[in-house]
């Protein structure tokens, strides 16, 4: 769960009887050296974890539909609950029958932000390959891509342009207040924050935890201080169950608002 500056709490035996001042953590605990590359291309724990992410999300769903049954297995059942989860809980309370073939890309995005997200209590992973901004940002786009497309292929270029910048059943003067403000927002803003809201939360979260578990370390060395230490161990627990609930909120906080700008796309201007 630390690297760089806060391993040196625990190489060089530092506690707060010590002459040594508390290590917290700073923005290298999300800096990786590259554990090897392939041409141009250099592969860090979080890519690495990413890509694992990939592949156990395809192997896992492989499995469970690759030779669907009618009865199904005990894979298959999971499988058809997890998907059902989305399609039910999340595609057609949103966006209705219209939802039905975005489906597929909702799950996947889903299971993908989910796993990434897990990864900060996965021992030896221990870092959520989400609170490296660039995955965020790269979901984002995704969800952008699609918003944008379809909102132009179902509307067209000018019924687009109202669909994203001219909300009906207004008055016509405040058009020209709103408009560019609609504009901003569908276009900019929401894949901005889309990103930011994951990135931020899974960033906060592990650097909480890094903060705890690095204080239950520290404060080892004495009597009193073993007792801090403990509570700071607590905490770190209290604080890592608390992470799991918040990484699959995450995960579908952004399907929801997905499938929320797909829905608007879909939709007629007036």
């Amino acid at each position: 769960m630390v690297n760089d500056d806060q391993t040196l709490a625990f190489e060089t035996d530092c506690h707060l009887l010590h002459d040594c001042g508390y290590p917290g953590p700073t923005l290298w605990s999300f800096e990786f050296e590259p554990i090897f590359s392939v041409g141009p291309v250099d592969f860090d724990k979080p890519m690495l974890l990413a890509l694992l992410s990939t592949v156990t999300i395809l192997s896992f769903f492989w499995i469970a539909f690759g030779r669907a049954r009618v009865v199904p297995g005990k894979v298959q059942m999971v499988g058809e609950v997890l998907y059902d989860f989305v399609r039910r809980g999340i595609a057609r309370e949103v966006m209705g029958k219209k939802g039905e073939p975005y489906v597929p890309l909702l799950v996947s995005l889903f299971f993908l932000v989910w796993m990434l997200n897990v990864w900060a209590i996965v021992p030896f992973a221990q870092i959520p390959a989400s609170s490296i901004i660039g995955y965020p940002i790269a979901l984002a786009l995704v969800v952008w891509v699609t918003y944008m497309t379809l909102t132009f292929k179902t509307n067209g270029f000018v019924g687009g342009i109202r669909n994203l910048c001219v909300p009906s059943g207004l008055p016509k003067w405040i058009y020209f207040l709103l408009t560019p403000i609609e504009f901003l927002s569908n276009v900019f803003i929401r894949p901005f924050t889309l990103a930011i809201r994951l990135f931020g939360n899974m960033f906060a979260g592990h650097v909480l935890i890094l903060v705890f578990l690095i204080g239950s370390w520290y404060t080892l060395g004495s009597v009193v201080g073993s007792f801090f230490s403990i509570t700071s161990l607590t905490v770190t627990l209290i604080l890592t169950a608390f992470e799991m609930f918040v990484q699959a909120l995450q995960a579908y906080v952004f399907v929801v608002l997905t499938a929320t700008y797909i829905s608007g796309a879909l939709e007629e201007p007036h």
